[in-house]
């Protein structure tokens, strides 16, 4: 049994609870809006997906179809079954805050990652003790020759990606609101996204 699609409103975050065997399908209905993404074992929150601890696990800094990502405690949470993009992601780049935009030139309170998955966590009862780096998906952020560059996204309207829960865990989600760089676009426009649970094979 598949749900019908949610949708995550532009700037906005959205968790959700995956049994051990469900899966997440998220996708980028307009094509150019990156997605961070995070899971936690909901019984433990001082357990969650960590970035450094899949690159370690895979020897790879972007992950594909097949892998697995791990956790800070070196066990599976989740595997990427599907992805019918590019495969362009990024898991080297913190989350967005305040101080990020502050860094970036805005005076006033700017729409941030980092405040979108505690919030979406806080809807499910979850206080997280950290806010790990996230999982960026359609993320274009190559780093040549030591240097980051901040591109748009190369998916397309309709990409999405399947990840499927190893263990019972939340999946958090935010549809990042930087609106000053084009990683959302050329038209710095954040846009919605949907995701829809799948019920385990």
């Amino acid at each position: 049994m598949t749900t019908a699609p949610t949708r995550i409103p532009p700037r906005t975050g959205k968790a959700v609870f995956l049994k051990a065997g469900q899966a997440i399908k998220i996708i980028n209905t307009h094509g150019q809006q990156i997605v961070d993404t995070w899971a936690f074992n909901p019984y433990d929150m001082s357990e969650y997906l960590s970035m450094q601890h899949t690159r370690a696990y895979l020897n790879k800094v972007i992950p594909g179809v097949g892998d697995a990502l791990v956790s800070n405690r070196r066990r599976p949470l989740l595997h990427l079954e599907e992805d019918t993009s590019p495969g362009v992601h990024d898991t080297l780049i913190a989350a967005c805050d305040i101080y990020r935009y502050i860094g970036l030139g805005v005076d006033e309170y700017h729409d941030n990652c980092q405040d979108n998955m505690y919030a979406a966590m806080a809807a499910l009862g979850h206080t997280p003790c950290t806010c790990p780096s996230p999982l960026n998906l359609w993320m274009n952020t190559p780093a040549t020759d030591n240097v980051v560059e901040w591109l748009p996204p190369v998916s397309k309207p309709g990409d999405y990606v399947v990840l499927r829960a190893a263990v019972d865990c939340v999946v958090a989600m935010s549809n990042c609101p930087q609106d000053i760089l084009p990683i959302n676009g050329e038209a710095c426009d954040p846009t919605e996204t949907h995701f829809e649970i799948l019920e385990a094979k």
